[in-house]
C-alpha cells in the first residue's frame, strides 16, 4: 500500500499536469485576494483576514480536484494497467485508500503556499498580529476536509469509467450537488420540519460551521462519513470487475 501511495505521488510530481493544477490554484486565489478589486481583495476589504481565500477556494476546488483525480482509475482502465494492479498483493480497499491518501496529501501540499497569505496579513494588521487565528485555522481544517470529500468523490467517479473526461464531468457535477445542492432545496415547503436535516446533508453547511473556528465533532464525523461512503462505493466498483 505504501508503495502505491508513493507511486501516485511521484507520478503526480513527474507530470506537468500536477504542477499546472497547483499553479492554477495559487494564481487564481492570488489574483482574487491581492489584485482584482473585488470583495475577496484583502487590501480593498480593509480588515486583517483572509476570509476571501476560504470563500473562493471551494469553488476553485470544484474544478481543480476533479481535474486532479479524473485519471486515478480511469487512466488505469484505459491503458489496461488496472488488471496488473489488481494482481498485486493488495486488497481493493488498500488500492482505493492508497490513491485517496496520495491525492489528499497532494492537496495538502497545494494549500501550504497559501500560508504566505496568512503571514502577509499577519504583518499588515494594525497592530501587528491583529488577526483571528482561531477562525483562520478552523477554516484551513474545514477547507482540507472539504478537499478530502471532493477527492473521494473524484476517485469514485473515476472508478466508474475508463474516460477521464467523463470522470471529470461526473466529479464536477457530484461535487457541486454535494456542496451547494442541499442549500438550494432545503427551504422548499416539501421538506417541512425536515428542512434543517436536509440542509445538514450538504457540505456547505458543515464547512461554514467549522470555518467559524470551532471544530465540532459533528462536522468532523460528517466529513469522514462522506469520505468513507465514497471510498467504499469505489471499492465496490473495483470488485465489480471481478464478477
Amino acid at each position: 500500500m505504501l508503495a502505491l501511495y508513493k507511486r501516485e505521488i511521484l507520478s503526480f510530481l513527474s507530470s506537468l499536469i500536477g504542477y499546472i493544477v497547483i499553479g492554477v490554484f495559487l494564481i487564481i486565489t492570488g489574483l482574487f485576494l491581492w489584485v482584482f478589486p473585488l470583495d475577496f481583495n484583502v487590501l480593498e476589504f480593509g480588515y486583517a483576514n483572509i476570509d476571501g481565500l476560504f470563500m473562493l477556494a471551494p469553488f476553485v476546488f470544484l474544478f481543480l480536484i476533479p481535474a486532479l483525480t479524473m485519471k486515478s482509475f480511469a487512466e488505469e482502465k484505459r491503458t489496461g494497467t488496472i488488471e496488473l494492479l489488481l494482481t498485486k498483493p493488495l486488497t481493493d480497499w488498500q488500492i482505493v485508500l492508497a490513491k485517496f491518501l496520495a491525492y489528499w496529501t497532494l492537496l495538502f501540499v497545494a494549500l501550504l503556499p497559501t500560508l504566505f497569505y496568512f503571514y502577509t496579513v499577519y504583518h499588515l494588521g494594525y497592530p501587528k498580529g491583529n488577526i483571528d487565528q482561531g477562525g483562520m485555522w478552523g477554516s484551513y481544517i474545514g477547507l482540507f476536509m472539504l478537499g478530502g470529500v471532493f477527492v473521494s468523490i473524484g476517485i469514485l467517479m473515476s472508478s466508474l469509467t475508463d474516460s477521464q473526461i467523463v470522470a471529470f464531468i461526473l466529479s464536477v457535477f457530484m461535487c457541486l450537488i454535494m456542496y451547494l445542492g442541499f442549500e438550494f432545496i432545503y427551504s422548499l415547503d416539501f421538506f417541512g420540519k425536515s428542512s434543517l436535516f436536509v440542509k445538514s446533508l450538504g457540505i456547505s453547511h458543515h464547512y461554514s460551521s467549522i470555518s467559524r473556528g470551532v471544530v465540532d465533532s459533528r462536522d468532523v464525523i460528517y466529513f469522514f462519513s462522506v469520505i468513507t461512503i465514497s471510498l467504499m462505493l469505489a471499492r465496490l466498483s473495483l470488485q465489480g470487475r471481478k464478477w
